[in-house]
This record gives C-alpha cells, sequence and structure tokens, in this order.
C-alpha cells in the first residue's frame, strides 16, 4: 500500500479463511517482519478457537512466512503449513481476489497520508467485505454468513421468497422453479487428482483450511 513519498510502503498482513471467504485477522505494518506475522497468527488462532491439527495456512514464499519463528510458531500450535510454488500466481488464488476486491474499491486513495490513514480506511473495509459483500463464490453470500455456519438459513429463506414470487407469477420464470445459487461444500486450492476428475470445472472445490498473505 503506497505511502505519501515515493518508495514509502505499507504492508498489509490478511488471514483469509478460503472456504468463507471471510477476512479473520489483518495488520498494516511499515515493514514485513517474521516477528509481526508471528503475533497476527497467534492472535487469530486463539480468537478463532483452532485446536491443534485442525488448521493448514498456505502462505506465500515472503521472508515472514518462512522464517523459522513462523515455522516454529505453527508446529507449537499444531497448525500445518504449505508455501505457493515458486512464480506460480495460481497457488494464492484466494487472498489475489481479495487484495484485487480492496484495491479496486472506489474509495481506495492513490497514496495514504500515513500509517494511521491506511488503518483507518482498512477498517470500515474489512466490514464491509466480511458483513455486506456478496461473493460469487460462496452463492452470492457475505463471508461472515458463510464463516458463522449461517448458510444453509440463508438459503433456505432465499428459497422461500423465491417460492413465493413462483406461486404467484410463474408463467414469469420460464425455466420453471427458481432456486438460489448454491453453496460449495468443499473449497480446494489445488484440488488432487480425484476431485479434479469429479468435480464440475466452474465450482471451486480445501476442506478447513486457511491461507495467509501478506
Amino acid at each position: 500500500m503506497r505511502g505519501p513519498a515515493t518508495w514509502t510502503y505499507y504492508y498489509l498482513y490478511v488471514i483469509l479463511d478460503v472456504f468463507s471467504r471471510a477476512v479473520v485477522g489483518w495488520m498494516i505494518a511499515e515493514c514485513e517482519d517474521a516477528a509481526l506475522a508471528e503475533a497476527l497468527i497467534a492472535e487469530t488462532c486463539a480468537k478463532e478457537r483452532i485446536v491443534p491439527q485442525q488448521l493448514t495456512i498456505h502462505a506465500d514464499r515472503g521472508s515472514a512466512m518462512t522464517s523459522k519463528a513462523v515455522a516454529h510458531l505453527l508446529a507449537d500450535l499444531g497448525v500445518s503449513k504449505s508455501h505457493s510454488r515458486p512464480h506460480v500466481s495460481n497457488d494464492n488464488p484466494f487472498s489475489e481476489a481479495a487484495f484485487k476486491t480492496l484495491k479496486y474499491r472506489p474509495s481506495y486513495p492513490d497514496r495514504f497520508g500515513s500509517l494511521i490513514d491506511a488503518r483507518a480506511w482498512a477498517r470500515p473495509f474489512f466490514e464491509w467485505y466480511n458483513h455486506i459483500h456478496r461473493h460469487s463464490g460462496i452463492g452470492l453470500l457475505s463471508p461472515a454468513t458463510v464463516h458463522a455456519g449461517q448458510a444453509s438459513a440463508q438459503v433456505a429463506a432465499r428459497q422461500q421468497v423465491l417460492d413465493r414470487a413462483y406461486r404467484a407469477h410463474p408463467e414469469r420464470f420460464v425455466r420453471g422453479r427458481p432456486t438460489p445459487p448454491p453453496v460449495p461444500t468443499a473449497v480446494w486450492i489445488n484440488p488432487p487428482s480425484c476431485v479434479q476428475e469429479t468435480a464440475p470445472k466452474e465450482v471451486p472445490t480445501a476442506s478447513d483450511t486457511s491461507m495467509i498473505a501478506p
């Protein structure tokens, strides 16, 4: 994130749950540092009540995420880790999409006047991203809805509304009874070969997996 002067930058660290697309942890700092990444991971795992052997963190190959300090922390937390392959952008599709959404917001400035300004802009953005933004990859639900396990109830409520509209004016629905967009039951960063062979290509299919991308 560009700072007030040429060659000045602020670094946005984001922990994203790839199943729900929810941003569960974020931080903006003046540098990319292993100690900062370590603190953010530990705080987020505690907040999300992650138990040992429950989580996998997928990250790029930045120096902070490949450091021994972060590796030791993940081992202590019982969190598995994986990294993108060198020069393969497709290994980080979810974080890339989230960062694109951030930088294409109309209010995103060309430069931030200070670190305080950057953080002040990011707080309402992530509130919007988690609770208001409707994501096409999760059935046009908000990430917060899916992350809280409320997707089924929301889809059922939508179906009731569609059913009422269909009963009132069936002639408007030339394809028959309408249904809301489906919510994926599994999401993969790189699907195993058995999943690739059986899953529809247009539906991304990682179970309880999260990704961090500073």
